[in-house]
């Protein structure tokens, strides 16, 4: 079984460093690696030559289009029958292919998608992060779970697809935000079967500061709605817990002015969040950070989501987008 590995790349040398350098370590090594350079100003090839003797690299310019049309680039150069997606700021631990090629000869899927972790190298910050990306008490630990919805669906960090499949739906669409879920509801409404891989994770970097997270998560937010447009049904409960939040503690602000006891709820699911993290990442520090994380999720995805509902649905507005210029600063 031979794999394909495609990575977009905007900006980001630094870490691509450190994801073909953990590609080199793999214990299984039938793969080819396609870079896809998205229009970078912070070009990655200098990186990318260190690599060309310990790896099978294609490396590729074209101008900036966003991570799907990138992918969907990179694909029409693959080799072979399955295709392998990372992000740029991702670590692949060295079983990571060894795992996945046992898995499916021994499992008939069309498509799969891994977890995250954070290893602990990783700062303070993207700790923090990574804790509200996977908690339960964000609603973020539903993503990662085989149980969480009536079927997978794969998120592009780390998805793994045959080209047969891949090709059949025409790739990714031009979505710029949400296009994995997108690619993803395509397969899953063109009868694809898709699966979770749970020992084929990767350590994922996300955001270096909290401001870039607050951006991901708020274009996040309006994505939802836009899929919602795009695919009728797609949107569950689960989706709308953010906006809720938003609301709720909203209301418990200006209540307080009346009833002060009522502050004692965001300090309470502050204080839950702190031991939660403290009991998973065994640091003060980062259980304190997990805090301000925590709440960046649920108030950027729920701001970015009822804005939308408010442009989408009620406005009958087009669709839109935040932070597109300034995504990573």
């Amino acid at each position: 079984m031979y794999f394909s590995i495609i990575i977009p790349v905007y900006n980001r040398p630094d870490e691509l460093d450190e994801l073909l350098l953990s590609l080199c370590k793999q214990t299984y090594h039938h793969f080819e690696v396609i870079i896809v350079e998205d229009g970078s100003e912070l070009k990655s090839d200098k990186v990318v030559s260190k690599y060309y003797d310990r790896l099978s690299i294609n490396y590729l310019e074209k101008p900036n289009s966003g991570p799907g049309l990138s992918r969907n680039a990179g694909a029409e150069q693959a080799q072979y029958d399955w295709l392998i997606f990372f992000d740029s700021d991702c670590i692949i631990p060295e079983h990571y292919l060894e795992n996945v090629a046992t898995h499916l000869s021994n499992s008939k899927t069309d498509a799969y998608g891994g977890p995250d972790a954070a290893l602990p190298s990783f700062s303070t910050t993207q700790k923090a992060i990574n804790y509200s990306m996977t908690s339960f008490f964000t609603t973020g630990g539903i993503r990662g779970s085989k149980k969480s919805m009536d079927k997978f669906h794969p998120r592009s960090f780390n998805l793994g697809v045959t080209k047969k499949a891949f090709n059949s739906i025409e790739g990714y669409g031009k979505m710029r935000f949400g296009e994995d879920i997108d690619f993803s509801l395509r397969l899953l409404n063109a009868g694809y079967k898709t699966a979770l891989i749970t020992d084929a994770f990767v350590y994922h970097k996300r955001r270096s500061t909290f401001r870039q997270f607050f951006k991901q998560v708020y274009n996040s937010g309006i994505a939802r709605i836009n899929l919602h447009l795009l695919h009728p049904g797609s949107l569950k409960l689960v989706h709308t817990l953010p906006a809720c939040f938003v609301i709720g503690m909203a209301s418990v602000l200006i209540l307080s002015l009346f009833y002060p006891l009522l502050l004692l709820l965001p300090l309470a699911y502050s204080l839950i969040v702190f031991i939660d993290s403290l009991l998973i990442n065994k640091s003060i520090s980062v259980a304190l950070y997990s805090i301000a994380a925590s709440w960046i999720q649920l108030i950027g995805y729920g701001t970015g989501f009822l804005s939308a509902v408010w442009r989408r649905l009620i406005l009958k507005k087009g669709e839109f987008k935040a932070f597109e210029k300034k995504f990573y600063k």
